[in-house]
This record gives C-alpha cells, structure tokens and sequence, in this order.
C-alpha cells in the first residue's frame, strides 16, 4: 500500500466568503509522486506536469490534482463529501501502484474536447431552447462534459449520433 493516511486541511474561498462550497488540501504522510504517471494513465488525467509531477482529473464532479505531497480537491459540498473522495482516491492510487507493472505510465494529459469542433456539430442557430444564450455556450459545456447532444432541442437524431460519436472519444467521469 502506498498511500496510508493523509491530513486534511477544509477551507472556504476567501475572495467569495459568501459560497456554500468547501475546499481540500490533504497532505499526505507519504509521498506519492512515483505513481503519478499510472494514475494519469488510468484515470485519464484532464491536466498533467511531469515536473513537478502532478495530475488534474475530473471525478465525481470536482476537479482533483494529486501532487507528490498532497491532493488538493475543489468546490466540495462539506467535509463528509472530502473524505469520501480521499478514500476513493486512496484505492485509485494504491490499485496503480499495485498493478503499476502491468501499465503503460502516461506524461501526457488526455485529449480533450475542442469547443469549436462542438459548435460546428450544433445547428448554431441560438434558438435559447436548451436554457443557455447561445450555440456557443451550449458547446464550451460540452467539451467539459456538462451537456450532452440530446439536450440541444434543435438537433435531430443523426445530429445528436454525430455529437455523441465525437463526445463519445473522450472521458467524463462525472
């Protein structure tokens, strides 16, 4: 087992006293940056450095950097919701490293969805129909995985199977 435990440290925004989320930085009591690149691989990491190693993901609907000493988590509902995710994030981490002999690491980020390839799927009419202002806004959405193709109303099925086939080649894990 690689990662055993970890210190949490639960904070609000400071610039936005007002929000309802918390954050959390968990320093961790053993350093995990030799399984960075397996989780990358394994997790398909959104933002990735080799030096100093680090990896975003989007999981659960936060984005999670794991870092050599700590992991770092935003917009959490409450403390109860951090530890929910450290615990899944533990057995990520540990399952990579147990079976890290087995995987191809990976120092590249994932590719990502491009918003304009999106739009060019979109009717791009700004009809407002799926609730947001624009075509536009619709697909920068998309390409973080908050909308899918069949919420856009002006677009028929062979539209939306075009949407989903180009959504389909990336990863969304919330």
């Amino acid at each position: 087992m690689l990662l055993q435990g970890w210190t949490k440290e639960i904070t609000r925004a400071a610039c936005r006293p007002e929000t309802q989320t918390v954050h959390c930085i968990a320093h961790l009591d053993q350093p995990v940056g030799e399984v960075i690149p397996y989780l990358n691989a394994v997790l398909g990491g959104y933002i990735y450095f080799k030096e100093p190693p680090s990896v975003t993901i989007k999981a659960q609907g936060k984005l999670i950097t794991v870092h050599a000493k700590r992991i770092a988590i935003n917009a959490l509902r409450d403390e109860e919701e951090a530890e929910k995710i450290l615990k899944w994030l533990q057995g990520e981490i540990n399952d990579a490293w147990e079976k890290r002999h087995e995987i191809e690491p990976s120092y590249q980020a994932a590719p990502q969805p491009q918003v304009f390839q999106i739009l060019k799927l979109l009717p791009r009419n700004n009809c407002a129909k799926c609730g947001l202002a624009s075509c536009m806004v619709f697909a920068a959405q998309a390409a973080e995985g908050g909308k899918k193709a069949d919420q856009c109303p002006e677009l028929d099925s062979a539209g939306q199977q075009k949407l989903d086939a180009y959504l389909g080649q990336f990863r969304f894990d919330w």
